[in-house]
């Protein structure tokens, strides 16, 4: 039995291949850019956390009712900080850094993240910022 496919029918089948691999594409593009976006954030993430542990090396030691105590002060905890972050190399920048409690040291950094793979779907630039904090203890 021979069918015969109408003029109507002919090349549809090319365009609904056509759209799925467009769409395939475009789900790779953006997928592509979510994994960079994400290994990103956690460079940033780990460079925050090494600025903010070596802030919180800073210390100066007071002795307090004969008890050592050891103390932060902000401009410590900031030299500390902004040697790690122009150590790393890369685009990040120390926005803040100081000690909210004397123990603790705090900080924050910005990056400006980029695409590896440029399309509609996914914006020119991103800026990501972190913030981590690391506490002093002396025993």
């Amino acid at each position: 039995m021979n069918r015969r496919v109408g003029p109507d029918e002919q090349g549809s089948t090319l365009l609904l291949t056509l759209g799925y691999v467009l769409l395939a594409l475009a789900v790779i593009v953006v997928c592509a850019n979510a994994t960079s976006l994400y290994l990103a954030e956690k460079r940033l993430d780990a460079l925050a956390d090494s600025a903010a542990l070596a802030g919180a090396d800073g210390f100066r030691i007071e002795v307090v009712e004969d008890e050592p105590r050891a103390v932060l002060v902000d401009a410590s905890v900031t030299e500390q900080a902004t040697a790690i972050v122009a150590a790393s190399g890369g685009g990040a920048e120390l926005v803040s850094s100081g000690t909210p409690d004397g123990a603790s040291a705090r900080v924050t950094v910005v990056d400006v993240w980029h695409p590896i793979l440029v399309s509609p779907f996914v914006p020119g630039g991103v800026q990501i910022e972190a913030t981590a904090t690391s506490r002093t203890a002396l025993n």
